[in-house]
């Protein structure tokens, strides 16, 4: 029965490796569309000056910037959950395609910020946006780490979800300061790395 038992369980699980596959896909497209929003050369009447190009790219590769490096580590660490969980249930394979459907709202959500950068409502969307991203995130490698103590690797998971969800707060009164609240995230590793320190 044991043994019958654990086929059936077998049979029910998932391997990850196609869903790595599309991943892959997917994080290359969303991460090559994110410079689609950038102003084109059709955008200046003739050839234009220092100033010019500050003021018609600079909100834009700041936006292109931030979206670019948080899909760089979503995609490291969702290629690293993979390798530690390499088979999952189907809810699990379906909590995955809801994230990777995040990433790919993501060149949509950054072309509205590129645009509108110090807007408070696209602000606050924008952060919303990253937040879901990184909470999906965090769940799915709460899920692959059951019954697992490894405190360094939750806190360098679960820190960026307290970043954006913080730095959403603060886009609601001054957009300007949430972006740079927002790139503390990029340091989620030496969270990581600090929670290791303090558990020894």
């Amino acid at each position: 029965m044991a043994v019958g038992g654990a086929t059936l369980q077998q049979t029910s699980l998932f391997e990850m490796r196609r869903l790595e596959m599309l991943s892959n896909t997917i994080f290359g497209v969303a991460m090559t569309l994110l410079a689609y929003d950038l102003p084109k050369a059709n955008s200046f009447a003739s050839a234009p000056a220092w100033i010019d190009l500050v003021r018609v790219y600079a909100q834009p590769v700041i936006a292109l910037a931030i979206s670019f490096v948080v899909a760089g580590l979503f995609w490291f660490s969702h290629h690293r959950r993979l390798a530690v969980a390499p088979e999952a249930s189907r809810g699990v394979v379906f909590l995955n395609l809801l994230f990777l459907l995040s990433i790919i709202i993501l060149p949509v959500t950054n072309g509205l910020y590129g645009s509108y950068r110090l807007d408070g409502v696209v602000a606050v969307i924008y952060g919303m946006h990253l937040a879901t991203i990184a909470t999906l995130n965090g769940l799915l490698w709460v899920i692959a780490l059951r019954g697992r103590r490894d405190m360094p690797l939750r806190v360098t998971v679960l820190f960026p979800i307290l970043v954006f969800v913080i730095g959403t707060a603060i886009a609601t009164f001054s957009p300007k300061v949430a972006q740079f609240i927002w790139c503390l995230a990029f340091f989620s590793p030496i969270a990581g790395w600090l929670a290791e320190r303090w558990s020894r």
